[in-house]
């Protein structure tokens, strides 16, 4: 049987059910911290800098860069949801983080004022149109100074033909059970996602689809974008173990800078 799927899912999932289904991920203070140690080795970043995170969520990266000192970040979630999480984070530990909501093919943001742009956890890929990703990349070259840096995290798409994995289920707790039931064709794979509960039955019914790009098609969307110096780096994980963490498993790091005009 075919996975139905609303081609505007994402601008109704990412709520108290995506931080519950993906909470190893997501909510995992260490999971985040080796992250933002990647990206701090990775790009000549000052405490000075003005930093995007762009499709950021509920600012888990945003939030562990202020903790170090980086507080010129900015959030831009499409999630008011996910947003007021941050919002109530940032003000819990003091931190000067601005949260807009927005959707990243048109931030709405003035030009030029971004020394690093990121975009981690896997959100290009959403929309059903191929060119959405390409305006995404654009609109962060859009807000870059010149000669600023992009740095993207996302699942590594020959990785996930390889490893795929039609049914997948984790225990949260004592009482919930996510099951997930996939579909891959081409480099689009579909997910049917059950939230049920051992005591009182189904939470949650519903579905999702991402399309994947390897190193090489990525490499050419960040050429076509506009930016430089391209260079990937495939194989990258966060996790101590096997599990299965939803197509994160296997991830890639694309690194592009701006030109200087």
């Amino acid at each position: 049987m075919t996975i139905e799927v609303d081609p505007e899912w994402w601008k109704t999932i990412f709520d108290e059910f995506y931080l519950l289904t993906d909470a190893r991920s997501v909510c995992n203070d260490e999971i985040t911290q080796r992250e933002v140690d990647l990206i701090c080795q990775l790009l000549p970043i000052r405490f000075t800098h003005r930093i995007l995170d762009l499709c950021g969520g509920h600012g888990r990266h945003s939030l562990e860069l202020s903790r170090r000192g980086f507080t010129r970040c900015t959030l831009v979630d499409y999630s008011e949801f996910l947003l007021n999480r941050a919002r109530s984070q940032a003000r819990q530990y003091n931190y000067p983080l601005d949260c807009i909501v927005a959707d990243a093919q048109s931030t709405g943001l003035a030009s030029q004022i971004f020394d690093h742009a990121l975009i981690m956890g896997n959100s290009l890929g959403y929309l059903p149109e191929p060119s959405a990703d390409r305006k995404i990349l654009i609109e962060a070259k859009r807000v870059l100074r010149p000669q600023g840096w992009l740095l993207i995290d996302l699942a590594d798409g020959e990785a996930v033909r390889n490893n795929f994995r039609p049914e997948a289920w984790h225990e949260i707790g004592e009482d919930i059970l996510v099951c997930r039931r996939r579909e891959l064709k081409a480099d689009k794979v579909s997910v049917r996602e059950m939230v049920l509960s051992k005591k009182g039955g189904l939470i949650c019914d519903r579905s999702y689809s991402i399309r994947f790009h390897d190193s090489r098609k990525i490499s050419e969307l960040l050429g076509r974008a506009g930016f430089e110096g391209v260079r990937i780096i495939t194989d990258f994980s966060p996790y101590r173990d096997q599990g299965d963490y939803g197509f994160m498993n296997h991830r890639m790091i694309a690194i592009g800078r701006k030109a200087s005009r």
